[in-house]
């Protein structure tokens, strides 16, 4: 991909935003411009018996709670797998003795760089949540087939965890 012009016109707390052109074939130079993010981890936690922890969060920019996989942002350098382990065990008190890779993806490409990568937490053992001073977090336990169909009807909005629960439906069915 040929770029010029690249500069950063707005930093965050959470992310950049970058501005550059692109050279698209013979249409020519495009301006574009993408929001740098550090990208982050989630991990479906899956019990014993067959039910996976979900958690319900508030989430400013769509106005209310979601119900999602245990989630949060990679600090510079960090591994996913310690990232998602670390966020589950903050979240909900679960540790997980394996995180299975379930792959990553690109929530929304056409403007974000971000990248989330995807495990499924097995071997869990409960301890205490410590979740960050500005989150509210409540945990819901269900069977992963209730989990499915609630991601299957729209009830659960958020793409990490639709992604989850498709991908690792495979693994445990």
């Amino acid at each position: 991909m040929e770029t010029r012009n690249r500069s950063t016109i707005f930093t965050g707390l959470v992310v950049d935003i970058e501005q550059f052109e692109v050279r698209i074939g013979e249409k020519g130079w495009h301006t574009f411009q993408i929001v740098r993010h550090p990208g982050g981890a989630g991990v479906l936690p899956l019990h014993d018996d067959g039910t996976v922890t979900l958690i319900r969060q508030l989430r400013p920019a769509v106005g209310g709670t979601l119900l999602e996989i245990p989630a949060g942002r990679l600090h510079s350098g960090e591994d996913p797998a310690e990232c998602g382990g670390r966020e589950m065990t903050e979240e909900t008190g679960l540790s997980a003795s394996e995180l299975v890779p379930l792959g990553y993806f690109y929530p929304s490409p056409g403007v974000f760089d971000e990248v989330i990568h995807l495990f499924l937490g097995t071997g869990l053992s409960q301890g205490k949540s410590r979740p960050e001073q500005y989150e509210e977090i409540a945990t819901e336990r269900m069977p992963v087939g209730k989990a499915l169909r609630l991601a299957a009807s729209g009830e659960i909005r958020d793409g990490k965890t639709i992604a989850a629960l498709l991908r690792a439906g495979s693994v445990i069915r």
